[in-house]
Protein backbone atom coordinates (compact mmCIF):
# COMPACT_ATOMS: atom_id res chain seq x y z
CA UNK A 1 0.00 0.00 0.00
CA UNK A 2 0.73 3.41 -0.33
CA UNK A 3 0.58 6.40 2.81
CA UNK A 4 -0.57 9.60 1.69
CA UNK A 5 0.33 12.96 3.25
CA UNK A 6 -2.17 16.02 1.82
CA UNK A 7 -0.66 19.74 2.50
CA UNK A 8 -1.23 23.62 1.01
CA UNK A 9 -4.41 23.80 2.58
CA UNK A 10 -5.67 27.48 4.00
CA UNK A 11 -8.13 29.84 3.86
CA UNK A 12 -8.68 31.96 0.66
CA UNK A 13 -10.72 34.92 -0.51
CA UNK A 14 -13.43 34.01 -3.04
CA UNK A 15 -11.35 34.33 -6.45
CA UNK A 16 -8.10 33.19 -4.97
CA UNK A 17 -5.66 30.29 -5.94
CA UNK A 18 -4.48 27.40 -3.97
CA UNK A 19 -2.50 24.35 -4.85
CA UNK A 20 -2.82 21.35 -2.60
CA UNK A 21 0.14 18.84 -3.05
CA UNK A 22 -0.18 14.92 -2.20
CA UNK A 23 3.02 13.34 -1.11
CA UNK A 24 3.43 9.59 -1.35
CA UNK A 25 5.25 7.30 0.37
CA UNK A 26 5.42 3.61 -1.02
CA UNK A 27 7.88 1.90 -3.32
CA UNK A 28 4.78 1.57 -5.34
CA UNK A 29 3.33 4.83 -5.78
CA UNK A 30 3.85 5.31 -9.50
CA UNK A 31 1.38 2.04 -10.24
CA UNK A 32 -1.27 4.14 -8.08
CA UNK A 33 -3.97 6.40 -10.22
CA UNK A 34 -4.40 9.05 -7.59
CA UNK A 35 -7.81 11.22 -6.63
CA UNK A 36 -8.93 14.02 -4.96
CA UNK A 37 -11.74 13.76 -3.21
CA UNK A 38 -13.51 17.07 -0.57
CA UNK A 39 -15.97 16.80 2.00
CA UNK A 40 -17.84 19.87 3.19
CA UNK A 41 -19.83 19.80 6.81
CA UNK A 42 -23.27 17.84 6.67
CA UNK A 43 -22.62 16.90 3.14
CA UNK A 44 -21.18 13.71 1.74
CA UNK A 45 -17.72 13.07 0.47
CA UNK A 46 -17.83 13.82 -3.03
CA UNK A 47 -15.00 13.24 -6.01
CA UNK A 48 -13.20 15.96 -7.31
CA UNK A 49 -10.48 14.91 -9.94
CA UNK A 50 -8.23 11.97 -10.96
CA UNK A 51 -5.18 11.02 -12.38
CA UNK A 52 -4.61 7.52 -13.71
CA UNK A 53 -0.88 6.64 -13.93
CA UNK A 54 -0.39 4.42 -16.83
CA UNK A 55 -1.57 6.95 -19.69
CA UNK A 56 -2.47 10.13 -17.72
CA UNK A 57 -6.29 10.21 -18.18
CA UNK A 58 -7.77 13.13 -16.07
CA UNK A 59 -10.98 13.24 -14.61
CA UNK A 60 -13.18 16.19 -13.05
CA UNK A 61 -16.66 16.68 -11.73
CA UNK A 62 -18.82 19.07 -13.31
CA UNK A 63 -18.23 21.48 -10.25
CA UNK A 64 -14.94 22.12 -10.53
CA UNK A 65 -13.72 21.70 -14.70
CA UNK A 66 -12.08 24.34 -15.50
CA UNK A 67 -11.07 25.82 -12.39
CA UNK A 68 -8.91 23.07 -10.81
CA UNK A 69 -5.94 20.92 -12.45
CA UNK A 70 -4.53 17.74 -11.02
CA UNK A 71 -1.15 16.74 -12.33
CA UNK A 72 1.93 14.70 -11.16
CA UNK A 73 5.30 14.40 -10.55
CA UNK A 74 6.27 11.03 -10.39
CA UNK A 75 10.36 11.60 -9.88
CA UNK A 76 9.21 13.67 -6.36
CA UNK A 77 6.13 11.47 -5.47
CA UNK A 78 3.65 14.05 -5.61
CA UNK A 79 0.29 14.51 -6.86
CA UNK A 80 -0.96 18.27 -7.29
CA UNK A 81 -4.33 19.76 -7.16
CA UNK A 82 -4.22 23.39 -8.32
CA UNK A 83 -7.60 25.26 -7.95
CA UNK A 84 -8.02 28.67 -9.86
CA UNK A 85 -11.07 31.05 -8.48
CA UNK A 86 -12.16 29.30 -5.68
CA UNK A 87 -15.65 29.80 -4.68
CA UNK A 88 -17.67 29.56 -1.17
CA UNK A 89 -18.99 26.60 -2.02
CA UNK A 90 -15.34 24.66 -2.56
CA UNK A 91 -14.72 25.10 1.40
CA UNK A 92 -14.47 21.58 2.60
CA UNK A 93 -11.66 18.94 3.80
CA UNK A 94 -10.05 17.72 0.68
CA UNK A 95 -8.15 13.99 0.82
CA UNK A 96 -6.30 12.75 -1.47
CA UNK A 97 -6.99 8.72 -2.50
CA UNK A 98 -5.06 5.86 -4.55
CA UNK A 99 -6.23 3.20 -6.32
CA UNK A 100 -5.41 0.36 -8.24
CA UNK A 101 -8.69 1.43 -10.43
CA UNK A 102 -9.06 4.18 -12.74
CA UNK A 103 -10.37 7.40 -11.74
CA UNK A 104 -12.28 7.23 -15.14
CA UNK A 105 -14.65 4.63 -14.02
CA UNK A 106 -17.37 5.51 -12.33
CA UNK A 107 -17.24 3.50 -9.41
CA UNK A 108 -13.95 4.78 -8.49
CA UNK A 109 -15.07 8.13 -8.45
CA UNK A 110 -17.72 6.95 -6.13
CA UNK A 111 -15.01 5.71 -3.55
CA UNK A 112 -15.11 2.43 -4.38
CA UNK A 113 -12.01 0.54 -4.59
CA UNK A 114 -9.61 2.69 -2.86
CA UNK A 115 -6.64 1.38 -1.08
CA UNK A 116 -5.47 4.36 0.78
CA UNK A 117 -7.00 7.79 1.82
CA UNK A 118 -5.05 10.57 3.38
CA UNK A 119 -6.20 12.22 6.40
CA UNK A 120 -7.03 15.49 4.73
CA UNK A 121 -6.28 19.33 4.10
CA UNK A 122 -8.64 21.73 4.98
CA UNK A 123 -9.89 24.70 2.40
CA UNK A 124 -11.46 27.70 3.49
CA UNK A 125 -12.98 30.34 0.96
CA UNK A 126 -14.45 33.55 2.38
CA UNK A 127 -16.53 36.21 0.91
Amino acid sequence: QVQLVESGGGLVQAGGSLRLSCAAHGPTFRFYNIGWFRQAPMKEREFVAGRDWADGSTSYSDSVKGRYTISRDNANYTVYLQMNNLQLEDTALYYCAASRKSFTAPQTMGAMGIDSWGHGTQVTVSS
